[in-house]
């Protein structure tokens, strides 16, 4: 069974950093497709960022200001997140697929967390 747990979320001011971490439990982590995903109200679902093994995809509202890394011995996926814009305010998602398809498309995903609110 598949568990996708995020933390780090809160509130900061304009400029600052957060650090996003999901936890993930109930696979072999290591060549899935993970993501992070966010919505603001009255929003649509975006693509954040995504990672498959080596390789990372931006939005490009947030190219250059967030880093999305992992850590398969921990089974962890992390979300830094520097320059933070008001903008930025949203509920963010962690996301797992196990099969091929865009990155920022939310099909493409199998699994879901239950989100963390970050606030600028």
């Amino acid at each position: 069974h598949v568990q996708l747990v995020e933390s780090g979320g809160g509130t900061v001011q304009a400029g600052g950093s957060l650090r996003l971490s999901c936890a993930a439990s109930g696979y072999t982590y290591d060549n899935f497709c993970m993501g992070w995903f966010r919505q603001a109200p009255g929003k649509e679902r975006e693509g954040v960022a995504a990672i498959v093994s080596r390789m990372t995809y931006y939005g490009d509202s947030v190219k250059g200001r967030f880093t999305i890394s992992r850590d398969n011995a921990k089974n962890t996926l992390d979300l830094q997140m520097n320059s933070l814009k008001p903008e930025d305010t949203a509920e963010y998602y962690c996301a797992l697929s196990k099969g091929g398809g865009a990155w920022s498309r939310e099909g493409t995903y199998d699994y879901w967390g239950q989100g963390t609110q970050v606030t600028v």
